[in-house]
């Protein structure tokens, strides 16, 4: 099966969600933001921008975790399950391709001074146009996709900063009194208008699987595109009200370039129409870059029908996805009225983020030993429960009409759920794993578990050599009560007498000779039993668990970590090669920990499998 390619580089992740946060947010909104606040937008900014934070910092821990296709959709199918995971991916997927239709269709905003009237049939067919266009990009070539997008931000960014750089000295900052007009109501309505504005911060994560070192990469590139994009918001809006009479600013389809056109003339003008459209047009790609993601990523569970998720091998890209994606957006441009519809997107974005913060509570919450995200977010867990009843008070502000336009689209996942993919997605979930830590042992699950230990393997490019084999085969208990030495190695020679050619008795006494001419405990709490047995080509490992502890004596604390050895004279140097291995293992800094809270024989198998040691390829 073909796999998606790594070629997605720091510069390009920041051009994406850059890109995706640039568009009607900054060249149209201000002025409605305006209308509500007054000068105050700038301040709305800000704390729109501040309130982003636990989203970004929640989704940045959870990709470092979990880098694969669907952003939003896999993690919270992994955290919350398969019925909301059904919501999230449909959700998402609608979501991020509306808000790229839409932003093409802005086009005809800012194309019209400069071409002369345009219909509205003329607009559609550009955003047709550009759709058409980077569909071809998309699949073709991810990376090519990505270099597209980095050209248009970089000239997008440069135009912008021109604006501020001349603008300073055109401010007239009379314009900014009264500061605060209409008050902190009147502030804090801006907030929920402009807060969406900064949703395509987020967008990267669906691509996660194609980002080159991602646990160094995602975080480089949303923090660096959150910061520069928040610096050019706040300034951009700042100048524009400067240079912008109240009356103009306010009613406005236009306002940047209509401050533009106060401090260059029509140059300025149309130095920022041009700016707008580009903003507008690097929406549109990386919003068709990450929605086509959504569908890949549903069908790989089986939520969608499985040829959705085919890639090709050629290409690398999700072929079929991509056309859907392409062909879904066209729609909704030809037909559809975006703006209204936009709004019920914004509100699913909003609840969305809500998910992702109580994703992140689950994923820690749960447990799970392959849960091993490189960025950790800070303040845990209060940011996320703040930011999550921030957002709720965010759609509930967005109104009646978008409530109830979501929960029918919620009704409608539900339906293709129960219908189509309950029977299909077997998956496990975090949730599951916090409710099974208060139920039996024996009827836990640990398919999530092994999926995220082969993602880390992946996303840590893991060469697994001779001794991960063993441990993947090897036997482990998970000893209760306390036991003796001699009971620890009547079990072991049980154990090996049925895989090796030698009798329980002669493994029995080749134990406790090891021990008698010097004791394998070699540290507090663990012990490393090893024997040589004749024959050739013979080596195995068992590993041992007891909370309670192992009594090997009056001189030694119990021991409750045990890695047996045995193996034929020929496998001396493997020998010696597992015991440094070993030793690397358990000097991690959570090993013991992870070791003593392990809920059952895979958890402490994964523990073994995802501790940093130094690897020595496949002996």
């Amino acid at each position: 099966m073909a796999k998606l390619e790594r070629s997605l580089g720091v510069l390009t992740v920041f051009s994406i969600s850059t890109g995706a946060m640039i568009s009607s947010g900054l060249f149209v909104l201000p002025a409605l933001a305006f209308q509500r606040s007054g000068p105050a937008v700038v301040l709305a900014y800000f704390l729109a921008a501040l309130f982003v934070v636990p989203a970004m910092l929640s989704k940045i821990e959870l990709a470092t975790a979990m880098p694969r296709s669907g952003g939003d959709y896999f993690f919270i199918n992994r955290s919350l399950g398969p019925l909301f995971g059904t919501f999230s991916g449909f959700a998402a997927w609608l979501s991020l391709a509306l808000k790229s239709a839409f932003a093409l269709v802005g086009i005809g905003v800012f194309l019209s001074p400069l071409v002369g009237e345009v219909s509205p049939m003329t607009v559609k067919l550009i955003a047709i146009c550009c759709t058409v266009i980077f569909t071809v990009l998309n699949l073709f070539s991810t990376r090519e996709s990505g270099r597209f997008q980095v050209i248009l931000v970089a000239g997008l960014l440069a135009l912008l900063a021109a604006y501020i750089g001349y603008g300073f000295n055109h401010i007239d900052v009379r314009r900014f009194a009264p500061f605060n007009p209409h008050g902190w109501a009147g502030i804090f309505s801006t907030i929920g208008i402009i807060f969406v504005s900064f949703g395509g911060l987020t967008k990267i994560a669906s691509v996660a699987e194609e980002i080159k070192d991602p646990v160094k990469t995602i975080p480089k590139g949303m923090i660096a595109s959150f910061l520069v994009v928040t610096v050019f918001y706040i300034f951009t809006v700042f100048i524009t009200t400067g240079v912008l009479e109240a009356s103009v600013f306010s009613s406005t389809l236009r306002p940047i370039s209509d401050g533009a056109s106060q401090i260059a003339g029509r140059a300025g003008f149309y130095a920022l129409a041009i700016a707008a459209m580009l903003a507008f047009i690097s929406t549109g790609n990386a919003g068709l870059l990450a929605a086509s993601r959504n569908p890949l990523a549903m069908a790989r569970d089986n939520l969608l029908p499985k040829s959705i998720s085919k890639v090709s091998l050629r290409l690398k890209t999700p072929v079929v996805s991509i056309l859907l994606t392409s062909l879904f957006m066209i729609v909704c441009i030809v037909f559809l009225d975006l703006e209204n519809l936009v709004k019920v997107a914004s509100t699913m974005k909003l609840l969305l983020f809500a998910f992702v913060n109580i994703s992140v509570i689950l994923m820690r919450e749960s447990r799970i030993v392959s849960y091993k995200p490189t960025f950790r977010s800070p303040l845990y867990p209060w940011i996320q429960v703040v930011g999550t009843l921030f957002y709720i008070f965010l759609i509930v502000k967005m109104g009646v009409l978008p409530l109830v336009l979501t929960g029918a689209f919620f009704l409608l996942s539900l339906i293709w759920y129960f219908i189509y993919s309950r029977s299909r997605d077997q998956r496990d979930s975090a949730l599951i794993r916090i409710v099974e830590r208060v139920t039996s042992k024996e009827i836990r699950s640990t398919k999530l578990t092994g999926e995220l230990r082969e993602i880390l393997v992946e996303r840590d490019d893991i060469v697994e050599d001779r001794f991960d084999g063993i441990i993947k085969n090897a036997d482990i208990f998970d000893l209760t009560g306390k036991k003796s030495a001699d009971e620890l190695f009547g079990l072991l020679a049980s154990t090996w007498s049925a895989q090796f050619e030698v009798t329980k008795d002669e493994i029995l006494a080749l134990l406790k000779e090891r021990e008698s001419e010097s004791t394998t405990v070699i540290h507090e709490g663990l012990a490393i039993p090893h024997i040589v047995v004749d024959g050739k080509s013979q080596f195995d490992i068992a590993v041992v668990r007891s909370l309670p502890g192992i009594d090997f004596g009056p001189r030694h604390e119990p021991v409750h970590t045990v890695f047996a050895l045995i193996g034929s004279k020929d496998e001396r140097n493997f020998h010696l090669q597992c015991l440094m291995a070993i030793a690397q293992i358990v000097k991690n800094t959570d090993f013991l920990k992870n070791w003593k809270r392990a809920d059952g024989i895979d958890d402490l198998r994964n523990i073994i499998l995802l501790s940093e040691r130094v690897r020595k390829g496949n002996l």
